[in-house]
């Protein structure tokens, strides 16, 4: 499908009950954030066009995500910290809390592996980036994930099959690179969302908000996150060109 030319927005609701990890897609505590849907596909991409949906909370201490993926051709070999998560079956959280500060890469394969980098300067060299700096594995430690695949998947599964990645990441640890955020409450992040599978049998790229090029490092592609007051409720919010 392809976008509207708008630029995405997300409602970021406060948390006022504490998702659990291991909670399901469907339970009460996840229910009280909005769906995003990763809706505009790639032409470079293969045929295979899975749903993919995310959703954010936040509380005092954080970020809560979680994707959903109904999909085919699933696959998680890289199992090292920092390895090339976006070539397996993976989802992808590109968040800037600040706009004139970087922004982070968090890329989780379906089986649970992290990669995550700050990013100031996103033009891409021989080795990387002009700007950027790896988290260490402390910093990924703080980062609590669940995966609902098991953190090898090979052969590929080529049959339909529904997976599920949720995570934790402490404003502590947003903070170190970026310095002090303060109450979230009210703020505008940016931020955006992805699905890729780069050497499945079926390569595909997919985003919430539209990306220019094959390229996810384009932050000024990125949607808007506006974080609710904690005493918003979701039949408080009347925006028709937010998602909630």
């Amino acid at each position: 499908m392809k976008d509207s030319g708008m630029p995405a927005s997300y409602i970021v609701r406060f948390a006022k009950r504490r998702p659990q990890l291991t909670d399901g897609w469907e339970t009460p505590a996840w229910q009280q954030a909005g769906t995003a849907d990763l809706l505009v596909f790639r032409p470079e991409g293969s045929d295979h066009k899975p749903m993919t949906r995310a959703r954010l909370l936040y509380d005092n201490a954080g970020l809560y995500c979680m994707f959903m993926v109904m999909d085919k051709f699933v696959r998680s070999v890289q199992t090292e910290f920092m390895g090339p998560v976006c070539t397996d079956s993976c989802v992808e959280f590109f968040v800037r809390p600040k706009p004139d500060r970087g922004y982070f890469n968090i890329e989780i394969n379906c089986g649970g592996t992290l990669l995550c980098h700050y990013i100031t300067n996103p033009v891409r060299t021989p080795v990387g980036f002009q700007g950027s700096t790896p988290l260490t594995l402390e910093d990924g430690r703080m980062i609590h994930i669940h995966h609902s695949m098991p953190l090898t998947v090979e052969p590929e599964i080529v049959t339909p099959t529904t997976w599920t990645i949720a995570y934790h990441v402490p404003f502590a640890l947003l903070e170190k690179y970026v310095g002090p955020i303060g109450a979230v409450a009210g703020q505008q992040w940016t931020g955006n969302f992805y699905k890729c599978g780069d050497k499945t049998s079926h390569p595909h790229w997919v985003s919430w908000n539209s990306v220019d090029a094959l390229n996810f490092h384009l932050p000024q592609c990125f949607g808007t996150l506006a974080f609710a007051a904690p005493d918003v409720s979701r039949h408080d919010i009347r925006t028709s060109k937010t998602l909630v």
